[in-house]
């Protein structure tokens, strides 16, 4: 008899390795995205799609603010059309990132969504801003 932790059981390590691999395409993390502002390494650009008034409670600095249901066309025009945009909400029981990555794909956008969100950097010892 097995746990329910290995039932099903898991995938062959080929599987495994590439579903992996090919998932670090679509997400980042907090601390990856942290790193990255905090050395100079701007070759993204971090959205806040949470509504104005979860983005109130703080936000992290360097971010855009953009909510996921404004994402279109014309509000990613400043932005040449290789840009790649990280998206984050509140955490992992918000699907803003899901919401947001949808729209900025449908554009034909590169996106990424940062695993964690506003929960994810807390808990990694980062601070918000709260200037909105």
């Amino acid at each position: 008899m097995y746990s329910t932790v290995i039932r099903p059981r898991p995938a062959p390590s080929d599987e495994a390795l590439a579903h992996f691999q090919r998932l670090l395409t679509f997400e980042t993390d907090c601390w990856d995205v942290h790193y990255a502002m905090n050395n100079g390494l701007h070759d993204f650009v971090l959205l806040d799609v949470r509504g104005i008034e979860t983005a109130k409670q703080g936000y992290i600095d360097g971010a855009v603010f953009l909510p996921h249901a404004n994402i279109n066309e014309a509000a990613l025009s400043e932005y040449a059309d290789d840009t790649v945009f990280v998206v984050y909400c509140a955490g992992p029981h918000c699907n803003a990132t899901e919401k947001a990555a949808i729209k900025l794909a449908r554009l034909g956008r590169p996106v990424k969504k940062m695993i964690g969100g506003v929960t994810g950097w807390l808990d990694e010892g980062f601070t918000l801003k709260a200037d909105v």
